[in-house]
């Protein structure tokens, strides 16, 4: 085996990665797409950075001005677990769900966007 044999070995592999990292990343916008427009908002509105942030504060109920709190580093991890409730609540589900969304949201968002429930309004704003 010669170093060019290793060279290809080594693109196709990286093309492989490149391949399913694309597909990853197509299904992850489709999910948020999915729940946003069960949330009565815009789907394309999950592929557009940041005005995805502003959505999914409206979504959950939370004031505009909470996306300069998202960006706060230490800060945005304490609002992003209330964000989580929220959005739980949102569409009908405990803080259990929210939880499990903070470790295992690539199995719970899924979930929610393709499964049977429903959005119930944004639960911050019902106090």
């Amino acid at each position: 085996m010669n170093e060019a044999d290793i060279a290809n070995g080594g693109g196709a592999a990286a093309g492989i990665m490149l391949l399913i990292w694309l597909a990853i990343l197509i299904f992850f916008i489709a999910v948020q797409w999915k729940i946003f427009t069960k949330a009565g908002k815009p789907g394309w509105a999950a592929i557009i950075p940041i005005y995805n942030t502003i959505v999914f504060l409206e979504i959950v109920g939370r004031p505009i001005w909470w996306i300069i709190l998202v960006f706060i580093p230490l800060v945005n991890l304490i609002v992003s677990i209330i964000l989580l409730i929220d959005f739980a609540k949102s569409f009908g589900k405990g803080v259990g769900w929210a939880i499990l969304t903070i470790f295992f949201g690539f199995i719970t968002l899924p979930i929610l966007a393709f499964g049977s429930s429903t959005y119930q309004g944004p639960a911050a704003a019902q106090g």
